[in-house]
């Protein structure tokens, strides 16, 4: 009877993979962030110009543009993962996570909508 109960180290755990995959998520889109700063950064200190100018320049390229998206889009992804752990965590009323949770999906929607016009239109 002891072996049905599914307790201790003979445990099921199939389906549930405790977090894993957010918290690396969370790791990869971090040092996807981290390089493309090292790149914005080492870019922007070799330019000639530090003006508006140079800093359009710098986003002139389509790599570039896209390699910005990338970067936003793991931004994006992290803060989601935190945010949502937030509102699970510390929001218990579910009407009200989800509400939150939902915002939160759109305002993020919202901000990459925002990132690809503001990145395609220069």
């Amino acid at each position: 009877m002891a072996s049905q109960n599914n307790l201790g180290p003979k445990r099921l755990v199939v389906g549930a993979h405790y977090g894993l995959r957010d918290w690396l998520a969370q790791r990869v889109s971090a040092v996807v962030m981290a390089i493309y700063t090292l790149i914005l950064l080492v870019w922007f200190f070799a330019a000639q110009a530090f003006s508006y100018d140079g800093w359009v320049s710098i986003f002139a390229a389509q790599w570039m543009k896209a390699a910005t998206f990338v970067a936003l889009l793991a931004l994006f992804y992290h803060a989601w993962v935190g945010l949502r752990d937030i509102w699970m965590d510390y929001v218990k009323p579910l009407s009200v996570r989800l509400t939150l949770q939902v915002l939160t999906i759109v305002w993020l929607l919202v901000c990459a909508g925002y990132a690809v016009q503001i990145l395609w239109r220069v």
